[in-house]
């Protein structure tokens, strides 16, 4: 799956502070939150140390931008600290945090993240109303889905998980903070052990059952739409951040890249079997889906004259599990065109470009960019073309392709190279790409005001026997 994104602007925001701050008991701290309180509190024997902990370090990671990380023994994420936090935060002191007591928060919080989403709305249906969710105080709620994931995920028994998480509402909060806790955590005890816990109905159209999918099994809903010209591309209209954080692109299940790309290698067309090579592939965007239309059959030589960006398309493509049809090679194109016997069906030059297309992502561009460096980019451009041509088989397919829109990279770059190279033929990209992107030559151009992706360019050359 391919997906493409478009950014929004910032704003400023002002966040009002939530009621936990404001507890009767805390002590709070000019240094906070590195050094110490200015005293210390009474020891709570009745509040167990790791929900105390765990309550508060949710708090810090929701309202606060702190990270889900492990504890450890020492240093910034230590038990120690997190005690600290706690105690500043509550007003009262539990017992110290022991292995089995780390353990435990680690679980319980990254559980309690991982969970979210059911669980908020396995809460909101058990409250008695709608604005006693929405209205909750922070910590109220964090306790909740504390008791929520022990009870609905842990299994751990349900009289401790009630008892202690009722403790810990009642002195961090108030008596009636804890009646409400045990209340709640009473109906979802007696709710589970009568398997009839609540869970969103999967009818209604596509969008209802994928919202109530997220729901169950608590993911986050992203906004997307297929797209029009390409059918293994997604659009991520918003929640790209999301789509980020799950892990996806870790994981190899999906890239990200404008659909522009994605039509550039339409023009090649890679099939099954063919036998391909990038001349300039780092980063890999274009080699990567060419890579997935072969289906496993076929090779692509990736070659880039930059070491680094090539062993990250070396990496995504084992990550991927494309590394069986991906040889990267670590040259210059114009010597290796001269010294190599070998030649290709088909090969794309994506060549180094003004970048014009992209200024929407890359507004660097628009104060990076003199005249003579475009004069040095289509020299570049030619002598890259002219090695290029030398790896295409008779019969064989050449594509350039820029991600600019200026006429003297693209048009004007052909027209000299076919001037040159009378063997090359232009083909026209009719069957390739969809009719309102190929102008009136036969090349294909996306403009980023009509089509609403990056603009690009990319003709295709055919040499002739």
């Amino acid at each position: 799956m391919e997906a493409c994104c478009s950014s929004s602007s910032s704003s400023f925001v002002k966040f009002q502070k939530p009621s936990w701050c404001y507890s009767k008991t805390l002590t709070t701290n000019a240094h906070y939150p590195n050094s110490p309180p200015h005293k210390t509190h009474n020891l709570n024997s009745l509040v167990s140390p790791h929900r105390a902990v765990a309550a508060v370090r949710l708090m810090r990671i929701e309202y606060g931008g702190a990270f889900a990380d492990l504890l450890n023994d020492k240093g910034k994420g230590s038990g120690k600290n997190e005690m600290a936090y706690a105690e500043r935060t509550l007003g009262f002191r539990t017992r110290d945090l022991d292995d089995r007591d780390l353990r435990l928060v680690t679980e319980i919080v990254g559980g309690t993240i991982r969970w979210r989403k059911y669980l908020d709305y396995l809460i909101h249906s058990l409250c008695h109303d709608h604005n006693t969710f929405t209205n909750m105080e922070p910590l109220l709620l964090q306790i909740l889905r504390i008791g929520f994931y022990e009870i609905v995920k842990l299994d751990m028994p349900a009289y401790a998980v009630v008892d202690e998480n009722v403790n810990l509402a009642k002195y961090a909060l108030r008596p009636g903070a804890g009646n409400m806790v045990n209340g709640i955590l009473r109906k979802l005890v007696f709710l589970k052990d009568t398997n009839s816990l609540p869970l969103p109905e999967l009818g209604g159209d596509d969008r209802t059952q994928a919202r109530a999918l997220a729901t169950t099994y608590s993911h986050p809903v992203v906004s997307y739409e297929p797209s029009m010209y390409l059918d293994n591309f997604v659009c991520i209209r918003s929640g790209m951040q999301t789509v980020l954080q799950t892990g996806f692109l870790r994981e190899g299940l999906c890239s990200v890249q404008d659909e522009s790309a994605g039509l550039a290698v339409s023009v090649l067309d890679p099939q099954p079997g063919d036998c391909i090579i990038d001349c300039c592939a780092a980063p890999g965007g274009k080699t990567l889906f060419m890579a997935s239309c072969l289906n496993g059959q076929g090779m692509i030589s990736a070659v880039d004259i930059n070491k680094g960006r090539l062993r990250i398309l070396k990496e995504t493509a084992e990550l991927q599990n494309l590394d069986n049809v991906i040889t990267c090679v670590h040259a210059d194109l114009r010597p290796f065109s001269n010294s190599s016997q070998a030649k290709f069906d088909k090969v794309l030059l994506d060549a180094p470009c003004s970048g014009l297309g992209v200024l929407s992502k890359r507004s660097d561009l628009r104060w990076n960019r003199r005249l003579e460096d475009l004069e040095e980019l289509k020299t570049l451009q030619n002598d890259l073309l002219d090695a290029a041509c030398k790896l295409v088989e008779t019969n064989g397919v050449l594509v350039y392709s820029t991600c600019s829109i200026d006429h003297e990279e693209n048009e004007e770059r052909i027209a000299a190279f076919l001037l040159r190279h009378p063997e090359f033929q232009i083909e026209p990209v009719h069957n390739y790409v969809p009719s309102d992107f190929i102008t009136k030559e036969g090349f294909f151009r996306s403009c980023p005001v009509k089509h609403s992706m990056d603009g690009a360019f990319a003709a295709r050359l055919v040499r002739q026997g």
